[in-house]
């Protein structure tokens, strides 16, 4: 790992915290949004569906330098050949990349409400004539959710700072 690269991987959790808060908030606006401009086969309408993020840890990668190096040594460079070549390299950090925003699959809450434009005209299976579907969003997970989200966020920041803090003082010590 280079001397940036824990900086880059409290970088990549960083991004991935914010990434994360802004779906959480996006889920918490859509509370009560009952209409998606989707409809089921019965035309009955379909409301906000929660999303989660969803993390997977980042490859590990050849440094531009690395490769260099493999290719004035004579070395054919191919992606079988760095990937040979990671299997054999310690398996240190490298961060997070988002893999996918997910829909959540649970239920929707129903609410009797016959009087509601959006409730079913027709029923369904799971869903009787007179109730509305509401989104699959509970606030008490979101603000659990958002908390996780805001104290790893904070931590990334706390490890980034150490390594700065660390890099400084390594610095100093030429003086």
């Amino acid at each position: 790992m280079s001397i940036f690269g824990s900086m880059d991987t409290s970088a990549s959790g960083l991004t991935a915290q914010r990434l994360r808060l802004d779906v959480i908030s996006n889920n918490i606006a859509n509370i009560n949004t009952t209409r998606t401009g989707e409809v089921t086969p019965g035309g009955n309408p379909i409301p906000y569906q929660r999303q989660v993020v969803v993390f997977k840890a980042r490859e590990p990668q050849f440094s531009f330098a690395e490769t260099l190096n493999q290719a004035l040594q004579g070395k054919r460079v191919n992606s079988t050949a760095l990937t040979a070549g990671l299997a054999t390299r310690g398996k240190t950090g490298n961060g997070v990349d988002v893999q996918a925003i997910a829909e959540d699959p649970a239920a929707f809450r129903l609410e009797y409400n016959p009087d509601s434009p959006d409730a079913a005209q027709t029923p369904e299976a799971g869903l009787p004539a007179g109730y509305v579907r509401l989104p699959n969003v509970n606030i008490v997970t979101e603000m659990v959710d958002m908390i996780s989200a805001s104290r790893a966020y904070e931590a990334n920041v706390t490890a980034m700072n150490a390594s700065k803090s660390m890099m400084s003082k390594a610095l100093e010590i030429g003086r």
